[in-house]
């Protein structure tokens, strides 16, 4: 080894010698060289791609500020399929449901997973260790089947012995905490969150928190700090090395901590799960000691498989439940009809689900 580590640094010498080059200008030639390929080499058999691609950069600057109305531009001149160079990566573009059926049904099987495209994204879900994130496959089919099964079990269906009984008492806390304001000016946020949490943490964990909890409290936080983070399309996302550069990684380690923080969480959770299978966690261990329906199923899996339902879960419901209220407050009249209709449906207790049905202008309202 250590004969034809010399021989290649003699070989690299005389070359030097013979060309004149100094070892400082051979450097800069070979990164120059690694350079050009990284940022030129293009994948073949992709569609075209539109003008205005620059080396490093792609179409980044080229977007522009509304990059929706470019990409509706570049639809007219290259077609409904074509390639958008974004930094380091291409991404297909597709514009019309023709192009769109074509892949994402006729051809599902070949583009079901989820590309290995931002690292921030694939640190917080386990680079595939989950279901969310996992690639296309046999493990991604088994732990996705097993999952529904369970959670089907565990009441995530509509009839009896569904978890209807569990929303309607943890709305039913939800209104005491709100009736606790004497309508005074409050920030409901909080509460609307542990409220769509615990109805996770009921399935997931087996038991719910209270709204005081301040471990609760500094989990909700984290929740939606890593939200905001995947949300914000960071600039590691087309440039994936800069995720090492300090101060530009910043909102990377603060997604990183939140996220370690929910994974604590976890282990927490699973270290006490260990007697009869009353939740999700418990199902999960249990098939982690029998191995029958998830091949390779480790305790990892079982960690991150969690966290796909509490992050995918409970900060998406609970900001939309905070709109809703947020539009309510703003639009007082159609507060007035759908309070109307539930008493007249409802009365004074909670709706069902089965008094959907007599409900259109609830109904009306929840799809608007």
């Amino acid at each position: 080894m250590a004969g034809a580590v010399q021989w290649i640094a003699e070989s690299v010498q005389e070359i030097l010698q013979i060309s004149g080059l100094t070892v400082q200008t051979f450097l800069v030639l070979c990164s120059t060289f690694f350079l050009a390929c990284v940022v030129f080499n293009r994948s073949r058999n992709l569609p075209p791609y539109p003008a205005g691609r620059v080396p490093v950069l792609g179409h980044l600057l080229a977007l522009g500020r509304a990059p929706q109305l470019k990409l509706t531009a570049w639809r007219r001149q290259y077609g409904d399929v074509f390639t958008v160079r974004m930094g380091m990566k291409d991404v297909v573009v597709l514009n019309d449901y023709t192009a769109v059926k074509d892949a994402l049904v006729d051809r599902s099987e070949l583009f079901a997973s989820r590309s290995p495209f931002y690292y921030l994204f694939d640190a917080i879900f386990g680079f595939g260790k989950d279901i969310f994130s996992a690639s296309w496959g046999p493990e991604f089919r088994q732990r996705k089947k097993f999952a529904t099964t369970v959670l089907k079990n565990l009441g995530m269906r509509v009839g009896r012995g569904s978890i209807e009984d569990n929303i309607r008492e943890e709305a039913n806390c939800l209104r005491n905490r709100i009736a606790e304001n004497n309508g005074q000016p409050f920030d409901v946020a909080h509460d609307v969150a542990v409220a769509v949490a615990n109805i996770i943490c009921s399935m997931t964990f087996g038991k719910r928190y209270d709204y005081e909890d301040e471990t609760f409290r500094e989990l909700t936080k984290a929740i939606a700090t890593i939200s905001i983070e995947l949300g914000a399309g960071h600039i590691t996302a087309v440039f994936p090395l800069l995720r090492f550069v300090p101060v530009v990684n910043r909102p990377i380690i603060k997604a990183l901590e939140a996220s370690s923080k929910v994974k604590n969480v976890m282990r927490e959770e699973i270290s006490r799960h260990r007697e009869n299978p009353r939740d999700f966690l418990d199902f999960c261990l249990l098939e982690l000691e029998q191995q029958e329906k998830v091949a390779g199923l480790t305790e990892e899996n079982v960690m991150y498989m969690a966290q796909d339902l509490f992050l995918g879960g409970t900060d998406t419901t609970a900001n939309t439940l905070t709109w809703s209220l947020l539009y309510m407050t703003l639009n007082p009249d159609v507060q007035n009809k759908v309070h109307e209709e539930l008493d007249a449906v409802v009365g004074k207790s909670l709706p069902t689900l089965s008094h959907r049905s007599q409900l259109p202008y609830v109904n009306a309202c929840l799809m608007a």
